[in-house]
Protein backbone atom coordinates (compact mmCIF):
# COMPACT_ATOMS: atom_id res chain seq x y z
CA UNK A 1 0.00 0.00 0.00
CA UNK A 2 1.55 3.37 -0.50
CA UNK A 3 2.06 5.95 1.25
CA UNK A 4 -1.01 8.30 -0.22
CA UNK A 5 -3.06 5.39 0.66
CA UNK A 6 -2.38 4.64 3.80
CA UNK A 7 -3.07 8.17 4.59
CA UNK A 8 -6.42 8.74 2.88
CA UNK A 9 -7.04 5.37 4.58
CA UNK A 10 -6.39 6.72 8.15
CA UNK A 11 -8.83 9.75 7.44
CA UNK A 12 -11.70 8.47 6.14
CA UNK A 13 -14.79 6.17 8.19
CA UNK A 14 -13.89 2.66 7.87
CA UNK A 15 -16.82 1.87 5.15
CA UNK A 16 -15.24 4.94 2.52
CA UNK A 17 -11.81 2.78 2.95
CA UNK A 18 -13.37 -0.55 1.91
CA UNK A 19 -15.53 1.16 -0.71
CA UNK A 20 -12.31 3.16 -1.97
CA UNK A 21 -10.77 -0.17 -2.44
CA UNK A 22 -12.91 -1.97 -3.94
CA UNK A 23 -13.65 0.89 -6.50
CA UNK A 24 -9.83 1.69 -6.93
CA UNK A 25 -9.57 -2.23 -7.98
CA UNK A 26 -12.32 -2.07 -10.80
CA UNK A 27 -10.36 0.58 -11.99
CA UNK A 28 -7.66 -1.09 -14.89
CA UNK A 29 -4.59 0.21 -16.51
CA UNK A 30 -3.63 -1.41 -19.40
CA UNK A 31 -0.98 -1.07 -21.33
CA UNK A 32 -0.83 -0.87 -25.71
CA UNK A 33 1.06 -4.48 -25.12
CA UNK A 34 -1.85 -5.80 -23.40
CA UNK A 35 -0.82 -6.01 -19.97
CA UNK A 36 -3.51 -4.91 -16.77
CA UNK A 37 -2.60 -3.95 -13.76
CA UNK A 38 -5.59 -2.03 -11.13
CA UNK A 39 -4.90 1.27 -10.11
CA UNK A 40 -5.05 0.25 -6.66
CA UNK A 41 -2.25 -1.96 -6.64
CA UNK A 42 -0.27 0.40 -8.68
CA UNK A 43 -0.94 3.00 -5.25
CA UNK A 44 -3.40 4.96 -6.76
CA UNK A 45 -7.08 5.56 -5.69
CA UNK A 46 -9.78 6.37 -8.14
CA UNK A 47 -13.17 6.33 -6.00
CA UNK A 48 -16.79 7.71 -7.53
CA UNK A 49 -14.92 8.35 -10.26
CA UNK A 50 -16.38 8.72 -14.79
CA UNK A 51 -14.65 8.47 -17.97
CA UNK A 52 -11.71 7.04 -18.58
CA UNK A 53 -8.24 8.39 -18.16
CA UNK A 54 -4.09 8.21 -19.19
CA UNK A 55 -0.68 7.73 -17.31
CA UNK A 56 2.28 7.84 -19.07
CA UNK A 57 4.13 5.30 -17.35
CA UNK A 58 6.61 2.19 -18.22
CA UNK A 59 4.97 -1.24 -18.70
CA UNK A 60 6.64 -3.69 -16.30
CA UNK A 61 6.14 -6.71 -18.78
CA UNK A 62 6.95 -5.23 -22.09
CA UNK A 63 9.73 -2.37 -20.76
CA UNK A 64 8.58 0.72 -23.13
CA UNK A 65 7.46 3.96 -22.22
CA UNK A 66 4.04 4.48 -23.29
CA UNK A 67 0.26 6.24 -22.06
CA UNK A 68 -1.47 3.83 -21.01
CA UNK A 69 -5.38 3.87 -20.56
CA UNK A 70 -7.26 3.54 -17.31
CA UNK A 71 -10.50 1.93 -17.45
CA UNK A 72 -13.45 0.68 -15.14
CA UNK A 73 -14.10 -3.24 -15.55
CA UNK A 74 -17.33 -3.43 -13.88
CA UNK A 75 -17.86 -6.51 -11.41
Amino acid sequence: MSLTQRLILRLVPRSWARAMEADSRRWIVRCPCGHEQSLWDLGGIRWKATGSSRMFRRCPRCGQRAWQTITYRAA
